[in-house]
């Protein structure tokens, strides 16, 4: 049986390879709440995530049924596309999780259970969005106008009001529904509070060793209809990650598609650049503030990725002028994997670097 031109156990065999994966990564990292990852230990996982991904590329040079170097080369170019944008969303968590002032021990209990998140939706988005191109490949052109749109709007998005939680949409119809609090309880999700001023009627009643039985199982029976179960900011922060990460999903599983159409690899090259997001975020922790202009080069990555699409859409582009009465006769141009490999590659390389020497030079001035 196949499965979007892969047999189904090529699916299943590499999904497992990725709960795997995940489990390593949250056992390398430590016990939950009792673990501060810091960055020399960030840089060393980051490494290992890399690494991962290169092998996984080389065993489709060697392996995959068709095409396979080709296809190296687009699932290359897919993990540099995803990977350097997810290096602006990395930032947005950063300012969310000082919003919150969550303990950096914390953090990646959170960071773990956003990538499950992402990579459950970025899953459901891919096979979505192979789906819709293989039956109308003209939807190709709208990515491309999409990203030439969100490429522009990097120039002037406020990532502050983004990592806003008031305007969070999903946020607000929570609290309506479950009760918040506004206290961090350690690493833990959701809590039980007391209902009014309980601790002052557990001090009037007798120590609970010194209670009968029955009076033992009532009180027990009133103190509980007194308590209920609150999400803790951690929570709200998770949540504020899973609907951040939504909203770049679609931007990068859209730039994704413009350098393969193959489901399998657009998937893979997105799950491995997310799934080393975690140890990467704690190594750009700390250096957040040299990456001022990181998302500039980002914008224009989206802007080159999105004409790169639009080039290869000209029958329909000449479709529609042909509606309009012009005779556009626009040629079919089809951007190399390995040229647009090339671009990405140095235009993220100049962002950091200038970003580099800027921030350097502002601290000397």
């Amino acid at each position: 049986m196949n499965l979007m031109g892969m047999p189904l156990w090529a699916w299943i065999v590499f999904y497992v390879l990725v709960f795997i994966m995940l489990i390593a990564d949250l056992k390398m990292f430590g016990k939950k709440g009792q673990h501060e990852v810091n960055v020399k230990e960030a840089l060393k996982m980051t490494a290992v995530w890399i690494g991962v991904s290169l092998v996984f590329c080389t065993g489709i040079y060697f392996f995959y049924p068709v095409d396979p170097h080709e296809k190296a080369m687009e699932f290359l170019a897919g993990y540099l596309i995803e990977k350097s944008l997810s290096m602006d969303n990395l930032f947005v968590f950063l300012m969310l999780f000082s919003y919150f002032a969550i303990q950096r021990k914390y953090q990646h209990e959170v960071l773990f259970w956003g990538i499950f998140g992402a990579l459950v939706l970025r899953s459901v988005f891919i096979f979505a969005g192979a789906a819709m191109v293989e039956r109308f490949e003209w939807v190709l052109g709208l990515f491309g106008l999409f990203l030439l749109y969100t490429g522009s709007k990097m120039f002037t998005h406020d990532e502050e009001a983004q990592t806003d939680p008031g305007n969070n949409f999903i946020v607000k119809i929570f609290k309506r529904f479950f009760p918040v609090t506004d206290k961090m309880h350690e690493d833990k999700f959701f809590v039980l509070e007391e209902r009014g001023n309980v601790k002052e009627e557990r001090g009037e009643r007798k120590e609970e060793r010194e209670m009968s039985q029955e009076e033992r199982g009532k009180w027990r029976e009133e103190s509980g209809k007194k308590l209920r179960r609150v999400a803790t900011p951690l929570f709200i922060a998770l949540i504020v990650i899973e609907t951040t990460d939504v909203a770049f999903a679609v931007d990068s599983i859209p730039a994704v598609f413009s350098v393969s159409r193959d489901p399998f690899i657009v998937l893979t090259s997105n799950i491995f650049a997310i799934l080393g997001l975690r140890a990467l975020y704690f190594a750009l922790a700390a250096v957040a503030k040299y990456f001022t202009y990181l998302k500039y080069g980002l914008g224009v990555i989206l802007i080159f990725v999105g004409i790169k699409m639009l080039l290869a859409m000209n029958e329909y582009i000449n479709q529609i002028g042909s509606w309009l009465g012009l005779d556009l006769n626009m040629p079919h141009i089809e951007v190399p994997t390995l040229l647009s490999l090339t671009i990405i590659f140095g235009l993220l390389v100049l962002s950091m670097g200038m970003s580099v020497i800027m921030s350097r030079y502002k601290e000397q001035h």
